[in-house]
């Protein structure tokens, strides 16, 4: 590991200024960030802890304008938190799939976020619910939508002195659920094949949907929206058949790879398998 510097900012303007330098790493939970910088995979001069920052640690959801998440909120916090299972199954389910409990005590959503990787759990959750990141830097706050915020693997939109606020989860649509469900190789604490967040919201009284969401991890080179598969299904009642029909469209949204995990054909057939199993157990919460 080449040697840097550390910074442990307390307030959010000492934190804007240490990102300055340009070749500084922020680090929330530094799950991640640590191993990278151990392997040179990342080589910053400067590393600035944000876990002591007040703005960073807000967890709070707001009438009309959803939750809100710090960027050093723990995945623990997050997860136990009551209105995120009550609002956003999803999110605290992948909340509680990161790692270890010890790795969840310390990781944030926030910094699996900022990681960039295809195979962030919590990625596609908060993609099905329009979540959106609150950015700063030297030249102010801006937002970007979480589906705009992943360039490639491992890289991101921020720009080298930024920092990510929180993340901002709108109220989800009535008569809704979301689940997620990953495979992975191992029983636990390994890296997703392919992952799958739905979320859908049905109108009660024609049973037919009036919106849907399936987002997909590890099986492009940044999660994606499976947007043909949404389409099939708004607007329909939603049967088995459609849901079947929907979650075998999956895959023509996904751009897989080939690596010691599995194949593109396993990882596109897991994608019709958990999109399929994420839409039953949505369907389910709703009684249909």
């Amino acid at each position: 590991m080449r040697p840097f510097s550390f910074v442990s900012p307390r307030t959010l303007d000492e934190a804007v200024q240490a990102m300055a330098n340009g070749n500084a790493r922020a680090l929330a939970g530094g799950s991640d960030l640590i191993d990278q910088m151990r392997v040179g995979r990342r080589t910053p001069s400067v590393v600035v802890d944000i876990k002591n920052i007040p703005d960073m640690q807000r967890l709070e959801y707001v009438s009309g304008e959803g939750l809100h998440v710090g960027a050093g909120v723990s995945c623990t916090r997050t997860g136990d938190y009551g209105p995120v299972g009550e609002h956003y199954p999803s999110v605290q389910e992948t909340c509680r799939l990161i790692g270890s409990v010890q790795i969840q005590n310390r990781a944030s959503m926030a910094g699996n976020v900022c990681n960039a990787a295809p195979s962030g759990d919590t990625i596609p959750a908060l993609m099905t619910y329009g979540a959106k990141c609150i950015v700063v830097g030297p030249n102010g706050r801006r937002e970007i939508p979480i589906d705009e915020f992943f360039a490639g693997p491992g890289q991101s939109v921020l720009a080298a002195n930024e920092l990510l606020l929180e993340i901002v989860v709108p109220p989800p649509p009535a008569n809704s659920s979301g689940h997620y469900l990953r495979f992975i190789p191992r029983e636990e604490m390994d890296i997703a094949v392919a992952g799958v967040a739905s979320m859908v919201a049905v109108d009660p009284s024609t049973k037919k949907c009036i919106q849907a969401r399936i987002a997909l991890a590890s099986v492009a080179p940044t999660p994606v929206r499976a947007k043909e598969a949404e389409a099939a299904l708004e607007g329909q009642v939603l049967t088995a058949e459609v849901v079947k029909r929907a979650a075998d469209l999956t895959p023509n949204s996904s751009s897989p790879i080939s690596d010691v995990r599995g194949s593109v054909e396993y990882r596109k057939e897991l994608c019709k398998v958990l999109a399929q199993r994420t839409l039953e157990h949505c369907l389910s919460d709703l009684g249909i």
